[in-house]
């Protein structure tokens, strides 16, 4: 276990606690935090949760402007649903990004597990969008991703990640409680 994964695991609990408040703060915690991981992922070589790192650096950037935009009166932003048609889309969006990355990953390099790193990344990526576009329904898929990375990062021996991703499972539990009330 490396500093760069004992920090970047804990700067991902700062980072998850800062979600479920609803504050601002956790972007630039998040794009710390980011850098750190995708460091340790590459040396396990699983490249797609890898090269996701660079892309959650970009939105949560974006995140953090769009959220600071949101803002009212406190550090709190304002939250909502997605339509039921929005979930269908962004539901095949996912699989197929997922499912493609997948077979690129198994076809094009060494990848560890790369079907279910991809379908790790694939999920992330429409969870962090959702995040960003302040949709409640960006807690459920964080759930699921927090369960299949548990049992990816066991399998590659970085258990403080894995440790880290239980502790998400429960704050991303929390989270939807939280941003559920909050939405109405």
């Amino acid at each position: 276990m490396s500093w760069f994964e004992i920090a970047g695991a804990l700067l991902g609990l700062v980072n998850i606690v800062l979600l479920v408040r609803r504050s601002v703060w956790n972007f630039p915690v998040a794009m710390v935090m980011v850098v750190l991981v995708g460091w340790v992922l590459i040396g396990a070589r699983l490249y797609s949760e890898a090269g996701l790192q660079a892309f959650f650096f970009v939105v949560n950037a974006w995140g953090w402007w769009l959220w600071s935009r949101a803002r009212e009166t406190s550090d709190d932003v304002p939250v909502g649903w997605m339509t039921a048609r929005a979930r269908i889309v962004w539901a095949l969006v996912t699989a197929v990004l997922s499912l493609s990355l997948g077979w690129v990953m198994h076809a094009f390099t060494n990848a560890a597990l790369p079907f279910a790193d991809s379908a790790v990344t694939g999920a992330s990526i429409a969870a962090q969008f959702l995040l960003s576009l302040r949709r409640v329904e960006n807690w459920a898929l964080w759930i699921a991703i927090d369960v299949v990375s548990v049992a990816l990062y066991l399998n590659r021996g970085l258990y403080a990640f894995a440790a880290l991703y239980v502790a998400f499972g429960l704050l991303s539990v929390q989270g939807w409680r939280e941003w559920k009330r909050a939405a109405g």
